[in-house]
């Protein structure tokens, strides 16, 4: 039985996400770190938050409502990677697992609505 947000397996892989993120940022250029550095983090930030916010609030609709703001958080998340490689801030072989991880998370997120919306 889930009791916790952080019992949640989705939550603990978007927190996984994060960590990589956070790791994969720490070597973008210091003119972005009030930039591209920081709106990818918060980005990235975002998802886990909204997980855990929307599993508190112990209302399914609520709960619902979070998730798809997680699913929005990713697709920046998964834009703003694109656009570091693009300016050459992360190469491709980086990126790639990063991106693989965040469609990993939508799916996850997309199971956890469906599974919600058919109770």
């Amino acid at each position: 039985m889930i009791r916790d947000y952080r019992d949640l397996l989705i939550w603990q892989r978007a927190m996984k996400l994060a960590q990589a993120i956070y790791s994969a940022t720490a070597t973008f250029p210091a003119a972005e770190m009030y930039g591209l550095t920081s709106q990818i983090r918060r980005s990235a930030i975002s998802v886990p938050s909204n997980i855990a916010e929307g599993h508190g609030r112990e209302n399914e609709g609520d709960f619902r409502r979070f998730l798809a703001i997680a699913r929005g958080s990713l697709a920046e998340l998964q834009t703003q990677l694109i656009l570091s490689g693009e300016l050459g801030f992360i190469d491709q072989k980086s990126i790639a697992p990063l991106l693989e991880n965040t469609e990993e998370v939508a799916r996850m997120i997309r199971g956890m609505q469906k599974n919600l919306a058919n109770n």
